[in-house]
């Protein structure tokens, strides 16, 4: 078998290279593998919501990195975890400072990277962030997210852009993008009301009141909201254990989530951890522990249904030696820090204050 070797240069010229045995530069159709953004339009001045959809590996290989550039121009960039992955990102200073819900920002995110997990080949799978799109885009413009796939033999580089006037039918790998529209009128103005008014509603709902499992002690049970499609969602809650006896929070479930599992989530030299507690969260006898955005929280996965801002949900918690306990979750908005906060800057969900921290 031949080997082909490319200077530098020639290397840095080409955005898609596939090393492995066997592979030839420029050779790899985007049909043996690509990576695509599942949502295509976006509005100025809201949130994004990007799911970068993996469908193949590299020549047959298992996908083991996925690597998204953030533009300028979108800000307040956060990565929703993956079990079994580990993300790290990369920030950076802007070229210019941008407006957002909490002022303006002058740096965020640029890149984020998912690795440590196996993606086979014959399977697909959705790295998600959300984001928001700047005024520094009109209608009509296109936005570029160059993404980098790596296997455990090759990779690929997501980055190529079509000429002025050009068509992306033509290249051999695409970056993928994401088009600028105009807010739907009314439509558009009808759904934000909505949204608004949801909000307001979880806003003005008083606390759920605190219930007592034998000497466990469960105070205001909630969830954020979930956008479209998603398959996840994070619980919180503050349990005290006022007994003299230690305990164990062991399991929770909702109707809407096939499973659950109490998770972790720490940063270490700026990269985000989350993994499963394993034997469940303990309880000291006279301690207690605050599941909230940022640290120790309950995973919900496998959803059938989505989670909207204002409802109340009826689940249950279990505990080593209390039991199964019966509980209501009211549900806070998407990127809320709190039961009844408000998703940042209102109805949409802006990464700005959103950290998935489930």
């Amino acid at each position: 078998m031949p080997r082909f070797c490319l200077s530098a240069p020639l290397r840095a010229a080409l955005p898609l290279v596939l090393i492995g045995p066997g592979a030839v530069p420029g050779l790899v159709s985007p049909a043996s593998a690509h990576a695509v953004l599942e949502r295509k339009e976006a509005t100025p001045n809201a949130a994004y919501r990007g799911v970068v959809q993996i469908m193949h590996g590299c020549d047959g290989r298992p996908t083991t990195r996925v690597s998204v550039t953030i533009p300028e121009g979108v800000t307040g960039a956060k990565p929703m975890p993956k079990p079994g992955w580990t993300i790290e990102t990369v920030k950076s200073a802007y070229a210019r400072s941008y407006p957002s819900f909490h002022g303006q920002v002058s740096e965020g995110v640029t890149r984020i990277t998912w690795s440590g997990g196996s993606l086979p080949d014959e399977q697909i799978d959705e790295f998600t962030f959300f984001a928001r799109i700047s005024d520094a885009f009109a209608p009509g413009a296109t936005i570029t997210f160059p993404v980098e796939q790596d296997c455990t033999e090759g990779s690929y580089r997501w980055s190529e852009v079509p000429a002025e006037n050009g068509s992306a039918q033509a290249l051999k790998a695409p970056a993928p993008t994401v088009r600028i529209v105009a807010a739907r009128g009314t439509a558009a103005q009808g759904t934000a009301a909505q949204g608004a008014a949801a909000q307001a509603t979880a806003a003005q709902a008083p606390a759920t009141a605190a219930a007592k499992a034998g000497a466990i002690a469960i105070e205001t049970p909630w969830l954020r909201a979930t956008p479209g499609g998603a398959r996840v969602a994070g619980g919180y809650v503050t349990l005290r254990n006022t007994g003299a006896e230690p305990d164990r929070l062991t399991g929770a479930a909702i109707p809407q989530a096939g499973r659950a599992e109490i998770h972790s989530m720490t940063t270490e030299g700026g990269v985000m951890k989350m993994a499963p507690v394993e034997g469940g969260l303990a309880l000291a006898p006279g301690a207690g522990v605050a599941l909230k955005p940022g640290g120790y929280h309950l995973m919900f996965l496998d959803l059938k249904d989505g989670l909207k801002a204002g409802e109340t949900v009826a689940g249950t918690l279990t505990f080593e030696r209390a039991g199964t306990v019966p509980v209501t979750f009211t549900v806070a908005p998407i990127g809320a820090q709190g039961p009844g906060a408000q998703g940042p800057g209102g109805a949409a969900p802006d990464a700005d204050g959103h950290k998935h921290h489930h």
